[in-house]
């Protein structure tokens, strides 16, 4: 169970080394990317990096295969896009997520944050803001921090993750109080060594109090949606959230795009399913199946994971999901899998319903025998 837990995402200006080069990750504002702007994400990916684009759980956009020497000149070309903080500290800050269903109102307050950023106190660097606010759910899978939502009411509510109630606000007060509980955050010891998230702080019984205190539960959760036609637009997946420059290029030439956290798409206005190579536009087990680079394209991974995974989908119970790691960090699929593979030197740990670091019910297969496991029959 050896890995190392650095506390913090890579950026543009903050990348993390891999086994192939820097992961260098780009945060489109808002979630949304202009045609130019993906154009010019896969022309930079193909000139600076190795091509390939990961699409990550918290609906950034990662181009892999970058070098020390052709960083700077990648970042010329976010800067001249748009996509590009002022400084480490503003990029770190500007971890905010908003549903890829968002009506106008929901950017508004999205925005209002991007320009009150300043206001935040220190936060750890994994700590994040989600806006959900439709009348259902459907980033409550998704990790984030805090939460701007709607009540079973139809009212505006901002909920602690971990929290079973939010507490109301209105249009004039949403932002306001989403800083209010970041502050508080802080205030109450949740930052231990540079690190921290809600859910821990929640978990040892410290709650909002006063205007912060939840009153209101949570409107229904939807699950992640699947491909498709939707009423914004047509959505999109690739295997293992990753493509290559040339597609993303493709997907641009027909309309703005905005990120998902599902490893998916959604091309805005588009009401006819493309029919390209590399894309996922029906249902299928490739979507239930998460895993991370592996060996050698992550540092940290002792195998390789994707063609076992590729494998394995076919072999997953109906509505399991299946996560293979190269790791016990388990980064691909940090929450809970019906079943979840952790490599190890000499093969495979299983674990069941629980993450990469539970208690495992087969240790060290071989990857050859684990499609024999009773568990994939």
């Amino acid at each position: 169970m050896s890995f190392t837990v650095q506390g913090w995402c890579p950026g543009a200006l903050r990348p993390m080394q891999s086994g192939d080069g820097l992961v260098v990750r780009v945060r489109p504002p808002l979630g949304q990317l202009s045609p130019a702007q993906a154009v010019g994400i896969a022309t930079a990916a193909q000139a600076h990096g190795n091509g390939l684009i990961d699409l990550s759980g918290r609906a950034n956009v990662q181009l892999r295969g970058v070098t020390p020497g052709t960083h700077p000149a990648l970042i010329a070309d976010l800067t001249a896009l748009g996509l590009v903080d002022a400084d480490v500290r503003a990029e770190t800050r500007r971890n905010i997520l908003v549903t890829p269903f968002a009506d106008a109102q929901t950017r508004e307050f999205a925005a209002e944050l991007v320009h009150r950023l300043q206001e935040l106190p220190d936060l750890p660097g994994k700590f994040g803001f989600a806006f959900d606010c439709a009348p259902q759910r459907v980033l409550s899978q998704t990790p984030a921090d805090i939460r701007l939502e709607r009540a079973v009411d139809g009212r505006l509510t901002v909920r602690a993750e971990g929290a079973d109630l939010g507490a109301p606000v209105t249009e004039e007060t949403a932002v306001s109080t989403l800083i209010a509980l970041a502050q508080w955050f802080v205030d109450m010891g949740g930052v231990q060594d540079g690190r921290g998230r809600m859910t821990r702080l929640i978990g040892r019984g410290i709650l909002p109090e006063g205007r912060l205190s939840g009153t209101l539960p949570p409107a229904e959760a939807l699950p992640p949606p699947c491909p498709g036609l939707t009423d914004h637009g047509a959505l999109v997946g690739f295997e293992f959230g990753q493509m290559r420059a040339e597609l993303l290029a493709v997907l641009a030439s027909l309309g703005p795009l905005r990120v998902t956290p599902w490893r998916m798409l959604l091309i805005e206005g588009l009401q006819t399913l493309p029919n390209l190579p590399g894309l996922i536009v029906t249902d299928t087990p490739l979507l239930r199946v998460f895993a991370c680079t592996g060996a050698p394209g992550c540092l940290q991974a002792v195998q390789a994971t994707r063609d076992l995974a590729r494998a394995l989908a076919p072999r997953l119970p109906a509505h399991s999901v299946l996560h293979v790691s190269g790791c016990a960090k388990g980064c691909a699929h940090p929450g809970p899998a019906d079943l979840t593979l952790v490599a190890t030197p000499t093969g495979f740990d299983l674990v069941a319903s629980d993450t990469a670091q539970g208690i495992a019910r087969h240790h060290a297969v071989p990857t050859p025998e684990i499609p024999n496991l009773p568990e994939f029959r």
